[in-house]
């Protein structure tokens, strides 16, 4: 009896590898020729077919629409009570990169049932503007070395003294005091506080815990004076680059938001399943969606939503996106042209985008739009030459 109960778990556990194999090993399509026919979700028709042709009936009737179906079907859900959260100062040093800056080392305490969850900040800001700074804000998904507070580490992932010399303040947090990147650890951090989400089908995960996590970095923010909260970009790059785009989405709050890379789920349309697809995100990061994604692994054509619609919930804010050259896994020109459609949104505020019909020669930004583009020469990466041309949108957008 104990060698058939051997046999059939041993039977079983070859069935899923097989399954697992045959998931991974999907041939990704990189041929525009092989992009399938679609028809994307029509952004200016609510659920009821009714169209949209105001920003009132937009705002009070299909954006909350459109949150509402990606909460339930691809993020998921967002938890809406905090019981504390308390500021403190661990470090500081007033004359940070040769005195251009002040640093501040923030750690936010969210505390929910008697839990808690540390978030670790770091905080630079210009010291020769006197008045609140504007600030970009990195949710950092690379090594923490990235933004080392003591700069004897520098990376053109955070060059945060190009920032500061351009007049901005540049803030980061790691995604690890928020969700580790892991599909088993990702439960050890905001997860504890809400074990409810961990059984809903429609629960968030990884992502939505960053995207959650840098909402609750700008309620810090609204309460430093030497901030202007009203004037925070959110920045993420890949995977972190799909936090931004949900964060701002879900935070009004937020007054730009760039997405570096972030393709499939993030910037890109999952209907034309080009570079990377729903099913192989969702099979080798099962830890990054709601449960209820899954549902849509070679079934994207169901999908009540699809990705311009998230970028056009962004709206009236500015919103930029990138792409590299080399990087055809997150679709290029599946971004643009989900910018593009986002448009329509943006034109309902009086906000003409003018976007040409085909993306952008490499290395030429589109950055006076409130949607704004580039794609630049190289690999998947967030680099000077990217966050050179976020300064040069911010300067459009926030210094108006």
């Amino acid at each position: 009896m104990q060698y058939l109960r051997r046999f059939a778990l041993s039977c079983l556990f070859l069935v899923i590898l097989i399954q697992l194999q045959a998931q991974n090993s999907e041939v990704a399509n990189y041929d525009e020729a092989n992009v399938p026919a679609y028809s994307l979700p029509d952004l200016l028709k609510t659920t009821t077919n009714q169209e949209v042709r105001t920003k009132t009936a937009w705002e009070k009737i299909r954006r909350p629409e459109i949150i509402k179906l990606f909460e339930e079907n691809v993020y998921g859900q967002m938890p809406k009570t905090v019981d504390r959260l308390t500021y403190s100062i661990k470090s500081g040093d007033t004359q940070a990169m040769a005195g251009k800056a002040t640093l501040k080392e923030v750690v936010i305490e969210v505390v929910q049932h008697n839990r808690s969850v540390k978030i670790n900040l770091v905080l630079f800001v210009p010291t020769k503007i006197n008045k609140p700074a504007p600030v970009f804000l990195l949710i950092n998904n690379r090594s923490k070395d990235n933004t080392d507070p003591t700069r004897t580490h520098k990376s053109d992932f955070w060059p945060a003294e190009m920032v500061i010399d351009s007049g901005y303040a540049i803030a980061a947090f790691h995604v690890s005091d928020l969700a580790p990147d892991d599909t088993v650890k990702y439960v050890d951090g905001v997860l504890q506080l809400y074990p409810e989400q961990l059984t809903a089908n429609d629960g968030m995960r990884a992502i939505g815990a960053w995207a959650w996590g840098a909402s609750r970095v700008l309620d810090y923010l609204e309460k430093d004076p030497v901030i202007d909260a009203k004037r925070v970009a959110i920045v993420g790059h890949s995977r972190g680059g799909k936090a931004s785009l949900w964060a701002a989405a879900e935070d009004q709050r937020f007054a730009l938001c760039f997405s570096n890379c972030s393709g499939n789920t993030g910037a890109a349309l999952s209907r034309r399943r080009f570079g990377e697809t729903v099913s192989r995100i969702n099979t080798v990061f099962p830890h990054w969606f709601a449960k209820n994604y899954k549902k849509f692994n070679h079934n994207e054509d169901s999908l009540p939503v699809d990705q311009h619609m998230l970028l056009a919930a962004i709206a009236p804010r500015g919103l930029y996106v990138t792409n590299a050259s080399k990087d055809l896994w997150a679709d290029p020109t599946g971004t643009y042209l989900a910018l593009k459609n986002a448009q329509r949104v943006y034109a309902l505020y009086g906000m003409e985008a003018h976007l040409p019909d085909h993306p952008p020669a490499i290395n030429q930004p589109i950055l006076n739009s409130p949607l704004g583009y580039h794609i630049r020469e190289g690999e998947h990466n967030l680099t000077a030459y990217d966050w050179s041309n976020f300064i040069k949108f911010a300067n459009a957008h926030l210094k108006k």
